[in-house]
């Protein structure tokens, strides 16, 4: 059996301990290198000559990612997850206690239980390598660090800066570590293995200390103050996750019992509380992203077919979304990418657009002048439909209207070659239509960018009836580029993430036509894990927009999608949200941090807004919707598989991430509790909540989704 740990020893007392999993890219731990290690620190421990040790990776990209989370999934119990965490805590207490000096030598990701590792040595230096980043991003999963992260890490960087590394995942980049003190040198990666060797021969005299703010070194000096920054932590975090994520509340408990219980009492606390966090429902749940998502990345989108090379892209339309989509195939993609609009206006606001995000890139010191000004010269502008015969792909993102999409069709298939694919970034025209005036159909596909485009993560890659398996491949592989995460679906009004998001929207419109407040309607959902409310989320999309796409829907799939007449009323008042400063909350307030409620909103509605309905009944009522109709979409075909389903709810509505998107959540709740949950509204408040046919089959045959 090929061994991942590999130990040489050099003439002047220098041994180097090797990691490199084979068969692997990634080094990843596993459970089973524990005995492996252990005695190779036996080995070293009994023999004199060595006067140091080195740990280093055989991998080009990464130290050690992190652990292998499909060990977590394996564990049936709390004691077999507690079991795993408590064999770390051996393995790296042993390392630690080496009376020699231990140097990691870090080059690429160093993550999760690989950070853990490093810590447990006594010295660490890593590359300038932009590959090279640092960080427990465990809570992302709903973890902590459990190979004593929570107790080596605030002992190393000091607290606050270690809380805020557990609680938030972030990833620290080599200058950073540097700062904080995480690491002890930074070096090209030609010198690595011979400045850890170096460092090693020096011994714990080549340590870095952290230097601590005046505030910090008060603060964290004593218990009781302390205590003070574990309230205030424990606050914050209340605040963000409404009580809904377990992991951040257990990493405070971990650090502060640790700190103030000594060692062995907060490795004893992280065992246990890692363990109840493995099998809790928030962490399977968002351990199935991670899979899903993992999946995702090795399909092409069309079986059998390969994509094609994108060399050059052209973007039609200068507006919003057409300076995002630009943008993210430039600085992400590093494809080049034309943008046509038919004014000069259009086109200096997409190239503002690109800078300003880099812009931001360079005052963050992760990129340099130079590096932003050559991203910004692979973007360029025309008028006309000049030096766009070379593009690959066109993405259109011109205002919805079935005329101009027609005409844009006939002028790429005039101007550009054979096999350029015609990619529409409409929210709600069905693509079949667009296609029609297409004389190379199988060249025409949606891709659906969400707005902001370079923050919001997925798209949808609309594939109609006669797309062809290569243009489908082709899309997906460019999406993937630019960062995002594509789901296939297909065509269809509304295609799935707006269609499932209208019977919602809607919906919340009717509670607030009911004589709910806007603000207890936005706080309901907020606490049932939505990244916002209904209502804040309509003034942010445009209140025009919302009533443009009602409409079609309701023409192309029947009366359940009308939306309340209510709209007209805003619109009559000129209330397009966010965009105009005028809409359900006020704007143009800067001074106070909380949004207010824009009072007059009420009377223009027509309703005097008193009553308080519980703030679960009303999150649920919204959201029934959202899962029927979610349920239609697999049943129509919309969508491949719940899988597709639930990680486009995620990524393009913010379905709250820790009940594992909408099809998890119902085979959670049980199909029958929902089925009789949508009934009784159905005789409360009408038949737009009558469950589809595919949800009384299964509540009566008791099948799951999963």
């Amino acid at each position: 059996m090929e061994k991942t740990f590999n130990l040489s020893r050099r003439e002047d007392g220098i041994a180097i301990l090797t990691m490199d999993v084979p068969g692997e890219t990634m080094n990843t731990l596993k459970a089973e290198f524990g005995p492996e290690i252990s005695e190779i620190l036996a080995e070293i421990k009994h023999d004199a000559s060595v006067k140091g040790l080195v740990v280093i990776s055989g991998k080009s990209d990464s130290f050690v990612a992190g652990a292998d989370i499909s060990m977590l999934d394996a564990c049936t119990s709390v004691s077999a997850a507690k079991e795993l965490s408590q064999q770390g805590h051996v393995v790296f207490n042993e390392l630690e206690k080496l009376s020699i000096p231990v140097v990691a030598a870090i080059n690429g990701a160093c993550l999760g239980g690989g950070l853990e590792l490093a810590l447990a040595c006594h010295l660490r230096v890593c590359t300038d390598d932009k590959k090279t980043i640092m960080g427990v991003p465990e809570v992302q999963l709903g973890l902590l660090p459990g190979g004593g992260g929570t107790q080596r890490l605030p002992r190393k960087v000091g607290i606050t800066t270690a809380l805020d590394m557990m609680l938030t995942g972030k990833q620290i980049r080599p200058k950073q570590a540097l700062k904080m003190a995480l690491v002890d040198d930074v070096v090209p990666e030609s010198i690595l293995l011979e400045t850890a060797i170096a460092m090693a021969k020096k011994g714990k005299s080549a340590a870095k200390v952290v230097k601590k703010s005046a505030l910090n070194k008060v603060l964290e000096s004593t218990s009781m103050t302390r205590d003070i920054i574990f309230d205030q932590a424990a606050k914050q975090v209340l605040k963000k996750t409404q009580g809904n994520y377990p992991a951040p509340a257990k990493i405070i408990d971990c650090v502060k019992q640790g700190m103030n219980k000594g060692m062995i009492k907060g490795l004893e606390v992280e065992a246990s509380h890692f363990a109840e966090l493995v099998m809790s429902p928030e962490s399977e749940s968002l351990r199935s992203i991670f899979f899903a998502t993992t999946e995702m990345k090795k399909e092409t989108g069309a079986e059998g077919a390969e994509p094609r090379k994108v060399n050059k892209a052209l973007v039609i339309g200068g507006g919003l979304m057409g300076g995002g989509i630009a943008s993210v195939t430039t600085t992400k993609a590093k494809i080049p990418a034309r943008v046509k609009d038919i004014n000069e206006k259009g086109l200096s606001n997409a190239l503002a657009y690109a800078y300003k995000l880099l812009a931001k890139g360079v005052k963050r010191r992760h990129m340099t002048p130079a590096v932003r000004d050559n991203l910004m010269a692979l973007m360029t502008t025309t008028t006309e439909y000049k030096g766009v015969k070379d593009a690959d792909i066109v993405v259109e993102a011109v205002f919805e209207d079935l005329a101009l999409k027609h005409q844009m069709v006939k002028d790429v298939e005039r101007e550009c070659h054979e096999n350029t694919i015609f990619a529409s970034n409409t929210s709600s025209l069905p693509i079949g239509q667009i296609a029609e005036a297409a004389s190379r159909p199988e060249n025409v596909i949606g891709l659906h960018y969400f707005s902001p485009v370079e923050k919001m993560p997925l798209v949808e890659v609309i594939a109609h009836k006669t797309t062809s398996p290569e243009t489908i491949a082709t899309t997906v592989d460019f999406a993937r580029k630019q960062g995002k995460t594509p789901i296939v679906v297909q065509d269809g009004a509304g295609f799935y993430v707006n269609r499932i998001l209208a019977p919602y929207m809607n919906e919340a419109a009717q509670v607030l036509l009911s004589g709910e407040k806007v603000e207890s309607l936005d706080k309901a959902l907020v606490k049932f894990g939505f990244p916002v409310g209904p209502i804040t989320l309509l003034d942010e999309v445009g209140i025009d927009v919302g009533a443009k796409i009602a409409p079609i829907l309701t023409q192309e799939l029947g009366e359940r999608f009308r939306a309340p007449d209510a709209f007209d009323k805003l619109l009559a008042d000129d209330r397009k949200g966010r965009k105009n400063g005028k809409g359900f909350y006020q704007y143009g307030n800067k001074k106070s941090k909380a949004k207010l409620v824009d009072e007059s909103v009420y009377q223009v509605l027509g309703v005097s807004n008193q009553t308080t309905g519980s703030a679960s009944d009303i999150a649920m009522r919204c959201v029934v919707l959202m899962l029927n109709e979610a349920v239609r979409c697999l049943d129509e075909g919309i969508i491949a598989n719940p899988r597709d389903g639930d990680i486009g709810a995620i990524f393009g509505i913010g379905f709250p991430p820790f009940l594992g998107g909408p099809f998890r959540y119902m085979d959670s709740m049980g199909i029958s509790t929902l089925v009789s949950k949508l009934r009784q509204y159905q005789q409360q408040h009408g038949d737009r909540f009558e469950p589809c046919d595919k949800l009384v089959q299964m509540a009566e045959s008791g099948t799951m989704f999963y």
